[in-house]
C-alpha cells in the first residue's frame, strides 16, 4: 500500500475522488505490472505543523510506502522555513518510529516567488537538507510542467484542473516506479 500524505494538492481539490494525483498514480503504476493500493491522505489547508499534528493518525494505516507532500501552505503564507523543516523532520521520524519497514518519499515543494528569492532559496532548500539528512528519496517538484501554466490550472491558479492532474501523476509515477519496484523483487523492471 502507498500512503500518499499531503495537502488539497494530494486530496485534489476541485477534482473528483477519482481524479486526485493518487489514484491516477495507482492506475498507471497497475498499466506498467504493479498493481499496488493508493491510499489518499490529503487534507486541504494542510500546513506542515499540522501535519505534524495528524500523522500519528494517519499512521495507523500500514504502508509500505510513505509519500510526503507537505510545505505549500507554509509556503503561501510566508511561514518561516525552519519551522517548516523542523515539522518535515517530525512527520518523517513519526513514520520511521511507527512504520519502520515503510519507504518514505519526500516530494519537493516549492514557495511562489512574491515573498522574493531570499525566501524562496531558503524555502526550496529544506527538502534537500531533510531528505538528506534521513536518507530519503526526494521527489522532483510535485507541480513541474504545471505550476504557473493557465491551461493546467484551475481558476485559482494554484490547484491542477484535470490535464494538470495527469501531469503530475505521470511525474510522481516516473519518480515513485523504482520504489516501488524495491519492494517486490518479481516485479517486472522498467
Amino acid at each position: 500500500m502507498v500512503l500518499f500524505f499531503g495537502t488539497s494538492l494530494t486530496a485534489g481539490l476541485g477534482l473528483e475522488p477519482e481524479e486526485a494525483f493518487p489514484v491516477l498514480v495507482e492506475r498507471l503504476a497497475d498499466s506498467a505490472g504493479y498493481p499496488i493500493r493508493a491510499v489518499n491522505a490529503g487534507l486541504s489547508g494542510e500546513t506542515t505543523a499540522g501535519a505534524a499534528r495528524r500523522i500519528a493518525w494517519v499512521l495507523r494505516t500500514p504502508a509500505d510506502v510513505v509519500v510526503i507532500e507537505v510545505g505549500a501552505n507554509d509556503a503561501l503564507r510566508g511561514l518561516s522555513p525552519q519551522a517548516a523543516k523542523a515539522n518535515l523532520e517530525s512527520v518523517v521520524r513519526a513514520v520511521k518510529q511507527t512504520q519502520p519497514g515503510a519507504k518514505v518519499v519526500l516530494v519537493q515543494m516549492e514557495a511562489p516567488p512574491n515573498f522574493g528569492a531570499t525566501y524562496t532559496r531558503a524555502f526550496r532548500s529544506i527538502y534537500a537538507e531533510v531528505a538528506e539528512r534521513e536518507k530519503l528519496m526526494l521527489m522532483p517538484f510535485l507541480l513541474d510542467g504545471v505550476a504557473g501554466i493557465a491551461r493546467f490550472n484551475q481558476q485559482d491558479g494554484i490547484h491542477p484542473n484535470l490535464d494538470g492532474e495527469r501531469i503530475v501523476a505521470a511525474n510522481v509515477w516516473r519518480a515513485l516506479q523504482p520504489v516501488i519496484a524495491q519492494l517486490d523483487p518479481r516485479s517486472k523492471s522498467g
